[in-house]
């Protein structure tokens, strides 16, 4: 590779933390140190910019921590980055450090952030998707989703469970903000009557229809899967019409919430961390900015971070049509 284009980087994680930040931060911190770049850590995401809290990181720095959940480096929303001044403060900072590069590991939030970053004061910036809602445009997975759905599928599996030994009716709220990909493959998983997702047109008619469906068939227990960005209302609230249309019904509210963002990464996700995180490095090096490093059908991909933000991948609508008919 000829002479690399940056010699000094930073990296952050920032947003909501998902299974997988760490194993990136390691991949970025050894492949710099690999291709002699400093590197550098910078905690909390971009209030650790602002406040100056930077880490000079090497080999040893990332040492055992590729199976941990969460981000060693911490990871918070900065309300302060989004000023002009925070803004400002946090690029007098990199000039002070030599960074000349950053990576940031997070969501739509924080490519929005590294974005307006680079317009204003010209500093290199590529980001690496690390959210479980799958909902980044360029990458066929975001880091943590694959964990996040597997921790759904079997919390949704213990649940199921106990439906079955009480004939009850169970309405299971999963994460995805304005994404049903948690939903739909955990639903599709775990044999759900039926999957409530934002990406769909629901309506409360269809939903007791399949429980008349269900009713006919012998069925008497059955779960509903629910994301969380669901248009028809609250969980609660679904549930409370159900119980009014069938008042025979035992039905039940499960929220998993925030356990599917921990616990450790899955061996794909470890995987795709990996390579995403070599992948920053090697783009940076190469000259590319303001993108963001993706993996497209097992390929390195370079998507802009104004398409990765604006653009959104597609429910696939297969999958639909399956766990509809499976459900029967």
């Amino acid at each position: 590779m000829k002479e690399s284009a940056v010699k000094k980087i930073a990296v952050l994680t920032s947003g909501g933390d998902s299974p997988g930040m760490n194993a990136a931060l390691r991949a970025v911190v050894r492949t710099a140190n690999y291709y002699n770049i400093e590197c550098y850590g910078v905690r909390e995401g971009y209030n650790g910019l602002i406040h100056d809290d930077f880490l000079k990181m090497g080999p040893r720095s990332v040492k055992n921590i590729i199976n941990q959940g969460g981000t060693i480096l911490k990871s918070a929303r900065s309300l302060e980055f989004k000023t002009k001044e925070g803004r400002q403060r946090a690029y007098d900072n990199c000039v002070k450090h030599g960074v000349d590069a950053l990576v940031c590991i997070g969501g739509d939030g924080t490519f929005t952030g590294a974005k307006v970053f680079y317009e204003e004061f010209g500093i290199k910036v590529i980001g690496v998707p690390g959210t479980i809602d799958n909902d980044i445009f360029g990458t066929d997975n975001t880091i943590g989703y694959d964990t996040a759905l597997n921790t759904a599928m079997e919390a949704i599996d213990k649940v199921r469970d106990t439906a079955t030994s009480h004939n009850r009716v169970f309405f299971v709220e999963v994460m995805g903000r304005d994404a049903g990909f948690i939903a739909l493959n955990s639903g599709l998983a775990t044999g759900a009557l039926d999957i409530l997702i934002p990406e769909k047109k629901d309506s409360m008619s269809e939903l007791f229809s399949n429980f008349r469906k269900a009713e006919k068939t012998g069925k008497a227990s059955s779960v509903v899967v629910v994301a969380e960005g669901e248009n028809l209302g609250s969980i609660y609230e679904l549930a409370k019409q159900t119980q009014k249309e069938f008042p025979d019904y035992d039905i039940r509210v499960t929220i998993l919430g925030h356990i599917q963002r921990g616990g450790s990464p899955s061996c794909a996700d470890r995987v795709l961390a990996s390579r995403l995180g070599y992948g920053a490095v090697i783009g940076l090096m190469e000259g590319r900015t303001n993108v963001m490093a993706g993996m497209r059908s097992n390929d390195m991909v370079y998507t802009p971070i104004e398409d990765a933000i604006k653009k959104h991948n597609e429910i696939n609508q297969d999958l639909l049509l399956i766990s509809e008919i499976l459900a029967i």
